[in-house]
């Protein structure tokens, strides 16, 4: 071992290590010069540990250690002394090193940004300069824990008897519902290889080939607009099993999540996870991915809101509308006037007329629908609402759906306000049973809702054109906190069936055949019945950490225009990388003028 290499990390030296001769490597993090002392705190992925340099020990190695810089990289030499006052927040605060030799590793130019803790640097710059970003401690501290989390499904997976399987990267254009990106082919000119959405085509011929049991830590790619819980590239836990039904891929996967969740974050989840049908989560949430940190749940008063003297409530159900409310409780001074127009103004936002609302007090209803609800009228209506004095009501009167979306919102929104959606509180659940279809108006046709080879509720549904909005798919989704992490089904066995469902999603036989067609060729030769499931790995080390966005999880992010400043990507290629390709591209390059 060379004179400069280590013998400690910067987070190793405790109260047992003094007197102890000991060589550290790190980053100087910062230093503070008092008089004849200069103290460096030296930062590794470690810890921190405080170097002291001391003019009377050894003038010339002083003066040297006076002109380091921040984030200067150093070996520095020295014996273990304890810390004439500790330092408490720092797993090395009992001990201090008093430096002896010095050696300068490397040299830094002034960072363009302090690397502190908590970032001061706008995100634009730390994404530029993304390398100094990541020696900030929140975000290793969030690769360490990924990274014990993906270990911990990994030996959960291995211990269950599945099979890591790689599948391509470089495979075949399919309509999976996202664009695609594209690879063009150079040995091939003309075509083009797509970057996989999903695994999901090669997870399923794997169940064909009888390996049973395939999961995979997928890298999956969707050209799709960004949000703070998208990414174009991304990572999930991708898995599949053969000869099962939903209850068995739910009851592993409910094991697999509590065990990641254990091991690689220290956090108990609360079991079991409740299980709601979709319609039953839309009717009581207003969403299929419902956050059960908190209650308030849509009530259904349409039939008092029948025979109501309010006319926005009546009309509402005799045009075959619903009228729903929310009972927050304890909130009827939490939200004055002016809070209570900004609710209505987000949920006109989200579609709905307006907002009727009612506080509850010892003397009864009061508000804007105080009147309509006196005496007997104003109890009954608190009894369906099991609202009490102290209590805010809210209320959406619309169509099904409108009332769902504005009040389903809404009352995420005020759970928030509330402090009910605590980021160190973990509640999952289950929602099964998906419809099979979905109306696309911009397109004025059905499209599926979850993926085309998800099967149906009834394997041997007569005709998808009867009652399409009602007919069912053996599809499930893992939500935890109100986000949607991981999404599956039972899938669609029997070639004739999938066959039928892309004849009735317009996909014509011929297109099948192009598209589809190695994996309807392998049904013939006997593919058992299986299902599976993929969970976004970004967004559960996201929603455990309490992050607010997938980019402080992933160490190379891209930005909400999907570029990363710090390589420049995507950029323009020389002219003969296109011509070698056969590829004309008909975009002038940036900064031309054309």
């Amino acid at each position: 071992m060379a004179s400069w290499q280590r013998t400690h990390t910067c987070g190793a030296l405790r109260a047992d290590s003094i007197d102890a001769t000991v060589v550290l490597n790190g980053w100087i993090e910062n230093h503070r010069h008092h008089g004849a002392l200069l103290f460096v705190d030296v930062r590794d992925r470690y810890g921190v540990t405080q170097v002291v340099f001391q003019q009377e020990f050894d003038g010339a190695l002083f003066e040297r250690a006076r002109r380091l810089g921040a984030e200067d990289v150093i070996s520095v030499k020295g014996v273990v002394a304890r810390r004439e006052k500790a330092n408490a927040e720092r797993a090395t605060g009992e001990i201090e090193v008093l430096a002896r030799e010095l050696v300068v590793l490397a040299e830094a130019e002034p960072p363009p940004f302090e690397v502190l803790d908590v970032a001061e640097a706008n995100e634009e710059l730390r994404m530029r300069y993304r390398y100094l970003d990541l020696r900030r401690r929140p975000l290793q501290n969030a690769l360490l824990k990924r990274a014990g989390f993906v270990t911990a499904i990994r030996n959960f997976l291995a211990a269950e008897g599945f099979i890591d399987v790689e599948t391509p990267i470089l495979t075949k254009s399919t309509p999976e519902g996202a664009r695609d990106y594209l690879v063009p082919s150079r040995v091939n000119p003309g075509t083009f290889y797509a970057l996989p959405q999903s695994p999901q085509i090669f997870k399923q011929l794997c169940m064909v080939a009888g390996l049973e049991r395939y999961y995979q830590i997928a890298r999956c790619f969707r050209d799709e607009d960004l949000r703070a819980d998208r990414q174009p590239e991304f990572t999930q836990i991708d898995l599949e099993m053969s000869f099962v039904e939903e209850p068995d891929v739910i009851a592993l996967v409910e094991r697999m999540v509590v065990a990641g969740f254990r091991e690689g974050f220290g956090i108990e989840l609360p079991q079991p996870f409740p299980r709601f049908d979709y319609e039953d989560a839309m009717a009581r949430y207003g969403c299929d991915k419902p956050d059960l940190r908190f209650g308030m749940t849509l009530i259904d008063v349409s039939a008092l809101a029948a025979r109501s003297d309010f006319k926005v409530f009546r009309g509402a159900v005799e045009s075959g509308g619903i009228v729903k409310g929310i009972c927050a409780v304890g909130a009827a001074e939490k939200f004055s006037r002016k809070g209570i127009d900004e609710l209505t103004a987000f949920a006109v936002a989200r579609g709905a007329k307006g907002l009727a609302w009612a506080k509850v007090t010892q003397n009864g209803v009061e508000g804007s629908i105080g009147k309509f609800y006196e005496g007997d009228k104003g109890k009954e209506l608190c009894a369906a609402m099991g609202a009490s004095p102290g209590d805010l009501l809210l209320f959406c009167a619309d169509s099904k759906k409108v009332v769902h979306k504005a009040l389903g919102d809404l009352r995420l929104e005020v759970g928030g306000k509330l402090g009910l959606r605590d980021q160190k509180v973990f509640r999952c659940c289950w929602v099964l049973n998906f419809p099979m279809f979905e109306w696309n108006e911009e397109h004025a046709r059905w499209q599926f809702a979850h993926n085309p080879f998800s099967a149906p509720v009834d394997w041997d549904v007569a005709d998808f054109e009867t009652d399409t909005a009602n007919i069912r798919s053996r599809a499930y989704d893992f939500v935890m906190n109100g986000w949607e992490l991981g999404s599956g089904s039972i899938r669609i066995h029997k070639p004739a069936l999938q066959a039928k469902v892309f004849q009735f999603l317009g996909i014509t036989p011929e297109q099948q055949r192009a598209n589809f067609g190695f994996l309807l060729d392998s049904y013939r030769y006997g593919g058992p019945p299986h299902g599976g499931i993929a969970l976004g790995v970004d967004r559960l080390v996201t929603l455990a950490l309490g992050m607010d966005s997938i980019r402080d999880v992933i160490a190379f992010p891209k930005t909400a225009r999907a570029t990363d400043p710090m390589s420049d990507a995507p950029s323009v290629v020389a002219k003969a990388q296109l011509d070698e390709l056969k590829i004309q591209c008909s975009v002038p390059p940036p900064g031309t003028g054309a």
